[in-house]
């Protein structure tokens, strides 16, 4: 028989909405959420919901391999499983923290600055965290460096001095299902003029095959 979770969720009109999913669509989401994380240069939306239904799904499997015989051989495979989907999760917020503190400023005014209606880009735990590595890189700054400093230069600004994300860096996407409509921005005379000349003195390069030699 087939688990069935339920995942809260939002419907059209905005109000909340609880979503239906087997284990297996769980983990392609969390998947889903880990991949996108790691290819977007920014810090995407928080999945606070799908992070504590797989941290509720491992607890399930562990109980259950608690009451499985010993030596049965679907329990190292289940063990197998279990680490993959430990690692998938480690990585996702790893991704997330690593994103937060490069960028905690202007992930921070831009939490500050987000209407209500908008979904928020940290959960709980992220926003208390980020609030309290600017606190503690302030009080570094300050106790190390700016205190020693003349007094018209011991005010810093963070949100100039961070770099921000580089939105207009390269991502790559695979289409999942056909779409319709969809706008693709022309080339500007200076992006072309741009890659005539890096395809003017690209070197040519040629690859063997070795299992041909």
């Amino acid at each position: 028989m087939t688990e069935e979770l339920d995942l809260p969720g939002q419907d059209s009109d905005g109000g909340s909405e609880e979503v239906v999913l087997t284990p297996a669509e769980l983990i392609e989401r969390l998947e889903q959420a880990w991949m996108n994380e790691k290819f977007a240069p920014d810090l995407l939306e928080s999945k606070p919901e799908i992070v504590e239904c797989v941290m509720e799904q491992l607890d399930h499997m562990e109980e259950n391999l608690r009451r499985a015989k010993k030596g049965d051989l679907k329990i190292s495979i289940h063990r197998m499983e279990m680490e993959r989907i430990r690692y998938v999760l480690s990585s996702y917020l790893r991704c997330r923290l690593m994103k937060i503190e490069k960028f905690f400023p202007h992930v921070l005014e831009k939490e500050k600055t987000r209407h209500e209606e908008e979904p928020s880009s940290l959960s709980p735990e992220e926003f208390a965290f980020a609030k309290e590595y600017m606190a503690n890189t302030e009080t570094y700054l300050r106790n190390v460096a700016l205190k020693h400093m003349p007094p018209n230069l011991q005010k810093v600004d963070l949100l100039r001095s961070v770099p921000k994300p580089d939105l207009d860096s390269y991502v790559f996407l695979r289409v999942k299902e056909r779409q319709e409509n969809i706008l693709v921005e022309p080339e500007t005379d200076e992006q072309r003029k741009f890659s005539l000349v890096t395809r003017e003195w690209r070197p040519s390069w040629r690859i063997r095959n070795p299992w041909l030699c």
